[in-house]
C-alpha cells in the first residue's frame, strides 16, 4: 500500500524538521520526503495543505479497563478512540481485572490488542501482585515479555522500601516506572482541591502536598538506584519544582502533564458536577500557570491523557460519591492546539516533541520521527479547523467529560498506523 501525503507542514523533531513538503509511506515504512514527490496512479493521495504532519502520538497514560471491567471500556473501543484522537501507541494500565502482575496476563492482553484494536497497545505490569502494595510482582518476567514500563497507576506504592524494590528493579531491566504520586493517608476521602470551592461545595479537599510528598520520595529513591521514573498527570507548580532539580541533578526522571491540568482550575467546577473531579484533583491558577511554563521551558517532557472512562451511572452522583477520572483520547488533540499552541505558548514542533517523539524516547521505543525508513505511524493535524466538542459522537465507551460543548480549535483528519489509514475524518480536506 501506498499512501502520498501532499503538501503538509511535516514536523520531525528527530531531524529538526519543520517544512512544507510531500511524504511517501510504501506499506509499512515512510519511503520519502520532499518536493513534488510522484510514485504512480496506485497511490492512495492525501492533500494536507494546512495541517500538521506529525510522527503517531503516543499517550504513555491509557485506561482501556479490559480486561474485567469491560463495560466502561474494550481493547477494541479503546484502540478506535485513539485511533480517531490521533494516536498511534497507547500505554495501558495495568489496574484490571484481574490486575496485570504476571508475564502470562501481560502477554495475553498484547496478544488480543494485535488483533483487536486499530493501533498499537503497550501493556504495563504492577509493581505489587494485584496492586495491593504488600509484595513486588515479577517485573523482570514482565519486561522480558513486552512489558515497556511498569506502573500502579490508580493506586501509589505506600510502602517506601518495598517501592525501593520496586525501583531497583527497573533500574536493573532499564523500564521506566509510570508514577501515580499520592499518599492515600493524606488524601483520605478528599474529592477536590483542598480550596474556597471544596469549602463552597462542603466537601472534603485534597492538598498539592497530598502529591508532592510522594513525588519527593520517589524522586529520592530513584536518584539513588538510577532507576528511570515518569511522574504521571503532575497537578502542581511544586512537581514542576522537584522535576526541574532532580533533572538539574542528573536524575532519570521525566514528566506528564495532562489537558485537563493545563485547561481547568478548581475555580471552574460548575457545582457538584462530578466529570469534574479526577485524581489528582483540578488545581489553583497558579499551578495551571506553573504547568503550562513547565511545559514550555521543556521541563515537563510529555502531554498525556490519563484517559479513565467510566459507565454513566458512575459519575451520575454527587462530587463526594462519583468516580474518579475522565476521557481525554477525543479531546487531546483539541485541548492542546487550543490552549498552548494556538496562544504561542508551545510551538508545533513542541507539541510533536510531548505527544511522540518524546514518550518514544522515555520508553525506547525508536519512533516519534518521520525520517525516511522509519515506521509510518502518521497524525494529520488541521490546527485550525474549529468546532464544538461532543461526547456523543466519542468512540470511547465513556461520555465522562468536562469538555462537552466546549469550542475548540485543531482536529485530527488522518491518523495512518503502519503504513494503514486507521481513521479518516468525514469531509476531511474538503
Amino acid at each position: 500500500m501506498k499512501i502520498l501525503i501532499k503538501n503538509g507542514r511535516v514536523l520531525d523533531p528527530a531531524t529538526n524538521t519543520d517544512e512544507v513538503m510531500d511524504l511517501l509511506t510504501i506499506d509499512e515504512k515512510i519511503a520519502a520526503r520532499g518536493s513534488d514527490i510522484y510514485d504512480g496512479d496506485d497511490c492512495t493521495v492525501i492533500n494536507a495543505k494546512g495541517c500538521y504532519v506529525m510522527p503517531g502520538l503516543i499517550d504513555l497514560h491509557v485506561h482501556l479497563r479490559d480486561p474485567g471491567l469491560e463495560y466502561k471500556e474494550t481493547i477494541a473501543t479503546g484502540g478506535r478512540a485513539a485511533a480517531r484522537g490521533g494516536f498511534t501507541t497507547i500505554v495501558a494500565m495495568a489496574n484490571t481485572k484481574p490486575v496485570i502482575d504476571t508475564p502470562e496476563k501481560l502477554a495475553k492482553v498484547q496478544e488480543r490488542a494485535a488483533v483487536e484494536s486499530p493501533i498499537h497497545v503497550l501493556q504495563t505490569g504492577s509493581l505489587t501482585i494485584g496492586m495491593a502494595g504488600e509484595e513486588l510482582a515479577d517485573i523482570e518476567g514482565m519486561a522480558e515479555a513486552g512489558a515497556y514500563a511498569i506502573s500502579e497507576d490508580g493506586k501509589t506504592v505506600m510502602n517506601a522500601q518495598l517501592f525501593r524494590e520496586a525501583a531497583a528493579v527497573a533500574a536493573k531491566t532499564g523500564i521506566p516506572i509510570l508514577d501515580h504520586c499520592e499518599d492515600s493517608n493524606m488524601k483520605s476521602n478528599g474529592v477536590m482541591n483542598d480550596c474556597e470551592k471544596a469549602v463552597e461545595l462542603g466537601v472534603k479537599g485534597i492538598s498539592n502536598a497530598v502529591e508532592d510528598v510522594i513525588i519527593a520520595r520517589d524522586i529520592l529513591i530513584a536518584k539513588e538506584l538510577g532507576a528511570p521514573l515518569h511522574i504521571c498527570h503532575c497537578s502542581t507548580a511544586d512537581s514542576v519544582k522537584m522535576i526541574q532539580l532532580a533533572k538539574e541533578e542528573g536524575c532519570k526522571v521525566t514528566g506528564e502533564v495532562c489537558p485537563h491540568h493545563f485547561t481547568l482550575t478548581s475555580d471552574e467546577i460548575p457545582g457538584h458536577d462530578s466529570n469534574y473531579k479526577m485524581a489528582p484533583p483540578l488545581r489553583a491558577r497558579k499551578d495551571v500557570e506553573a504547568l503550562k511554563k513547565g511545559l514550555k521551558d521543556g521541563i515537563m517532557d510529555v502531554i498525556s491523557t490519563d484517559h479513565a472512562p467510566h459507565a454513566a451511572e458512575e459519575k451520575s452522583s454527587d462530587m463526594a460519591s462519583a468516580a474518579f477520572g475522565i476521557v481525554g483520547l477525543e479531546t487531546a488533540v483539541a485541548l492542546t492546539v487550543s490552549e498552548l499552541v494556538m496562544p504561542g505558548i508551545l510551538t508545533p514542533m513542541q507539541m510533536a516533541e510531548k505527544m511522540s517523539y518524546n514518550p518514544s524516547n522515555i520508553l525506547g521505543l525508536g519512533k516519534g520521527s518521520l525520517e525516511v525508513g522509519k515506521v509510518a505511524d502518521i497524525t494529520i493535524i488541521n490546527p485550525n479547523a474549529e468546532y464544538v466538542i461532543d461526547k456523543e459522537e466519542f468512540v470511547s465507551k465513556g461520555r465522562n467529560t468536562p469538555f462537552d460543548g466546549r469550542k475548540v480549535k485543531g482536529k485530527v483528519m488522518t491518523t495512518i498506523c503502519d503504513g494503514t489509514i486507521v481513521f479518516k475524518e468525514k469531509n476531511a480536506y474538503v
